[in-house]
Protein backbone atom coordinates (compact mmCIF):
# COMPACT_ATOMS: atom_id res chain seq x y z
CA UNK A 1 0.00 0.00 0.00
CA UNK A 2 1.20 3.61 -1.15
CA UNK A 3 1.01 6.69 0.41
CA UNK A 4 0.48 9.94 -1.56
CA UNK A 5 4.24 9.96 -2.37
CA UNK A 6 4.45 7.56 -3.31
CA UNK A 7 6.15 5.86 -0.37
CA UNK A 8 5.58 2.45 0.23
CA UNK A 9 4.25 1.57 3.74
CA UNK A 10 5.61 -1.37 5.54
CA UNK A 11 4.80 -3.37 8.98
CA UNK A 12 6.23 -1.46 11.59
CA UNK A 13 9.84 -3.22 12.67
CA UNK A 14 10.43 -3.63 16.48
CA UNK A 15 13.73 -3.62 17.84
CA UNK A 16 15.74 -2.58 20.90
CA UNK A 17 12.65 -1.59 22.49
CA UNK A 18 11.42 0.95 19.71
CA UNK A 19 8.89 0.36 17.33
CA UNK A 20 10.40 1.70 13.70
CA UNK A 21 7.61 2.97 11.44
CA UNK A 22 7.30 4.91 8.67
CA UNK A 23 6.44 8.80 8.92
CA UNK A 24 6.83 12.53 7.43
CA UNK A 25 9.00 15.42 8.73
CA UNK A 26 7.42 18.56 9.31
CA UNK A 27 8.87 19.48 5.76
CA UNK A 28 7.07 16.46 4.27
CA UNK A 29 9.93 14.55 3.61
CA UNK A 30 10.17 10.78 4.29
CA UNK A 31 11.68 9.95 7.70
CA UNK A 32 11.83 6.85 10.14
CA UNK A 33 9.90 7.15 13.08
CA UNK A 34 10.34 5.42 16.60
CA UNK A 35 8.22 4.83 19.47
CA UNK A 36 8.73 2.72 22.61
CA UNK A 37 7.36 -0.81 21.86
CA UNK A 38 4.17 -1.45 23.01
CA UNK A 39 4.80 -4.86 25.02
CA UNK A 40 7.67 -3.27 26.95
CA UNK A 41 5.86 -0.60 27.86
CA UNK A 42 3.04 -2.35 29.17
CA UNK A 43 5.58 -5.21 30.76
CA UNK A 44 7.10 -2.40 32.76
CA UNK A 45 3.94 -1.08 34.10
CA UNK A 46 2.97 -4.63 34.98
CA UNK A 47 6.42 -4.45 36.82
CA UNK A 48 5.52 -1.27 38.84
CA UNK A 49 2.45 -2.14 39.50
CA UNK A 50 3.29 -5.78 40.94
CA UNK A 51 6.14 -3.91 42.92
CA UNK A 52 3.99 -1.31 44.40
CA UNK A 53 1.30 -4.44 45.29
CA UNK A 54 3.99 -5.69 47.60
CA UNK A 55 5.64 -2.43 48.72
CA UNK A 56 2.49 -0.06 49.31
CA UNK A 57 2.85 -0.23 53.33
CA UNK A 58 6.57 0.93 53.06
CA UNK A 59 7.70 4.47 53.87
CA UNK A 60 6.73 6.89 51.32
CA UNK A 61 10.29 8.29 51.10
CA UNK A 62 11.46 4.72 50.01
CA UNK A 63 7.92 4.38 47.81
CA UNK A 64 9.01 7.54 45.49
CA UNK A 65 12.46 7.17 45.29
CA UNK A 66 12.39 3.91 43.90
CA UNK A 67 9.41 5.00 41.36
CA UNK A 68 11.97 8.32 40.64
CA UNK A 69 14.92 6.56 40.30
CA UNK A 70 13.06 3.66 38.08
CA UNK A 71 11.46 6.60 35.64
CA UNK A 72 14.89 8.33 35.09
CA UNK A 73 16.49 5.33 33.89
CA UNK A 74 13.18 4.71 31.69
CA UNK A 75 13.85 8.32 30.43
CA UNK A 76 17.29 8.05 29.47
CA UNK A 77 16.85 4.89 27.34
CA UNK A 78 13.28 5.43 25.73
CA UNK A 79 13.55 9.54 25.70
CA UNK A 80 14.12 10.43 21.88
CA UNK A 81 13.32 12.20 18.86
CA UNK A 82 9.65 11.43 18.09
CA UNK A 83 8.71 9.35 21.28
CA UNK A 84 7.92 12.40 23.79
CA UNK A 85 4.15 11.89 24.02
CA UNK A 86 4.85 8.25 24.57
CA UNK A 87 7.07 8.93 27.18
CA UNK A 88 4.75 11.58 28.58
CA UNK A 89 1.59 8.87 28.68
CA UNK A 90 4.32 6.44 30.64
CA UNK A 91 4.44 8.87 33.51
CA UNK A 92 0.90 9.70 33.64
CA UNK A 93 -0.13 5.52 33.59
CA UNK A 94 2.74 5.91 36.67
CA UNK A 95 1.25 8.22 38.40
CA UNK A 96 -2.33 6.68 38.49
CA UNK A 97 -0.66 3.83 39.49
CA UNK A 98 0.99 5.53 42.55
CA UNK A 99 -2.84 7.05 43.46
CA UNK A 100 -4.98 3.93 43.04
CA UNK A 101 -2.09 1.86 45.45
CA UNK A 102 -1.40 4.43 47.99
CA UNK A 103 -4.87 4.62 48.26
CA UNK A 104 -4.88 0.93 49.49
CA UNK A 105 -2.93 1.92 52.15
CA UNK A 106 -6.19 1.64 54.54
CA UNK A 107 -9.54 1.25 55.05
CA UNK A 108 -10.67 4.85 53.43
CA UNK A 109 -9.39 6.50 50.91
CA UNK A 110 -5.83 8.47 51.61
CA UNK A 111 -6.07 10.88 48.77
CA UNK A 112 -8.53 12.63 46.56
CA UNK A 113 -6.90 13.74 43.49
CA UNK A 114 -6.73 17.13 44.94
CA UNK A 115 -4.92 16.16 47.48
CA UNK A 116 -2.64 13.47 45.41
CA UNK A 117 -1.65 16.80 43.34
CA UNK A 118 -0.62 18.45 46.47
CA UNK A 119 1.38 15.09 47.21
CA UNK A 120 3.41 15.08 44.05
CA UNK A 121 4.30 18.78 44.64
CA UNK A 122 5.79 17.78 47.76
CA UNK A 123 7.73 14.62 46.42
CA UNK A 124 7.90 15.46 42.73
CA UNK A 125 8.18 12.72 39.82
CA UNK A 126 10.98 13.80 37.12
CA UNK A 127 9.57 15.05 34.24
CA UNK A 128 10.34 13.78 30.68
CA UNK A 129 12.98 15.52 28.69
CA UNK A 130 14.58 14.26 25.28
CA UNK A 131 18.07 13.09 25.70
CA UNK A 132 18.71 12.32 22.70
CA UNK A 133 18.12 14.11 19.05
CA UNK A 134 18.64 11.02 16.72
CA UNK A 135 18.91 13.25 13.73
CA UNK A 136 21.66 15.56 14.88
CA UNK A 137 23.96 12.69 15.75
CA UNK A 138 24.39 12.16 11.93
CA UNK A 139 26.52 15.75 12.36
CA UNK A 140 28.58 14.88 15.12
CA UNK A 141 29.45 11.17 13.10
CA UNK A 142 30.04 12.56 9.81
CA UNK A 143 33.39 10.77 9.67
CA UNK A 144 32.41 7.61 9.90
CA UNK A 145 29.88 8.18 6.84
Amino acid sequence: MQNKRGIVNQRPLIFLGFTHYCGESKQGKFRVKRKSSRKKVQNKLKESKEWMKKNRNKNIHIIMDRFRRSLIGYYNYYCITDNSLNVSNFKCKIEELLFKWLNRRSQRKSFTWDKFRLFLDKYPLPSPKIKVNIYNLRKEISYIL
